[in-house]
């Protein structure tokens, strides 16, 4: 099988697992079908997130790329969010990038991290060692208390402590669009047809001058079996991007981290 099978089964996998928890991610795709003339729509980029625990940090997700020829790009720091973060992606542009972050779990309380460690004891080599962990989903037990518990402290620990590993968000790369060429004519569309855009940091995070525009939806709300109850909570969203060329004329590749770090609270609760 050729490597870009191999990449693009890979996508369809982790895209079929996010839609089952991301169900408005299929409305905007026949949002964008019904109103833009472009044939499909091409994915810019997905992100993951996971804790900074050697067995299944940043480097645990990426090998499983990196082995289909992605190259890390750039690297990040959320302090503000005690995230560290990579991009990886491909020589061949028109395979989606990938960006992986990972929670400093040894900024957190000590009652944070005793629950952080208990989520990692139950994710083994053997789970991490194959690329279906990318869209596996929770390995462990999470009482609803211990999840209000983190998200005291961290959005990010308490959603990847309910959801597991998966694709937090898949990302239509607007530049790849034949009828909505500007990004704010996407986001328009968006809330005509009653979705809501993450405002944080305003609806367009970025520009023209730093070369990417994104914004994104707020989280579908998807019920979550915790080990005690039963609870709708922020599951997954779609995002937007917009690529501007470097003066060299080519697009601009990486992700501003500014941007980035607003992005990120797509999955706020509030």
């Amino acid at each position: 099988m050729s490597q870009q099978r191999h990449i693009d089964e890979l996508f369809e996998k982790i895209w079929d697992d996010y839609l089952l928890i991301a169900p408005s991610a299929l409305s905007i795709h026949a949002l964008l079908n019904a109103s833009d003339e472009a044939t499909h729509i091409v994915n810019d980029h997905i992100a993951l997130r996971t804790l900074n625990f050697p067995h299944m940090g940043i480097s645990a997700l990426s090998q499983h790329f990196e082995a289909l020829g992605y190259k890390h790009g750039s690297d990040y720091d959320f302090s503000d969010k005690s995230l560290n973060a990579m991009h990886f992606e491909h020589p061949n542009y028109d395979h989606p990038k990938v960006f992986i972050s990972e929670l400093k779990v040894e900024e957190l309380s000590d009652e944070a991290q005793t629950i952080l460690y208990g989520i990692s004891e139950s994710v083994t080599p053997q789970l991490m060692a194959d690329s279906s962990c990318l869209f596996s989903g929770k390995h462990w037990q999470l009482t609803y208390n211990h999840y209000q518990v983190l998200l005291a402290e961290s959005e990010y620990a308490a959603w990847f402590a309910a959801w597991g590993f998966r694709a937090n968000h898949f990302t239509v790369s607007v530049n790849h669009l034949e009828t909505l060429t500007e990004l704010a004519n996407v986001n328009e569309l968006l809330k005509q047809n009653g979705f809501v855009l993450n405002t944080s940091g305003g609806e367009i995070k970025g520009s023209e001058e730093v070369c990417l525009a994104q914004s994104s939806t707020m989280a579908d709300k998807m019920p979550v079996a915790f080990s005690d109850r039963t609870v709708d909570i922020p599951s997954c969203f779609y995002e937007f991007a917009q690529r501007y060329p470097l003066p060299n004329g080519d697009l601009y590749q990486g992700f501003v981290a500014a941007s980035a770090n607003k992005i990120f609270e797509s999955t706020n609760v509030k």
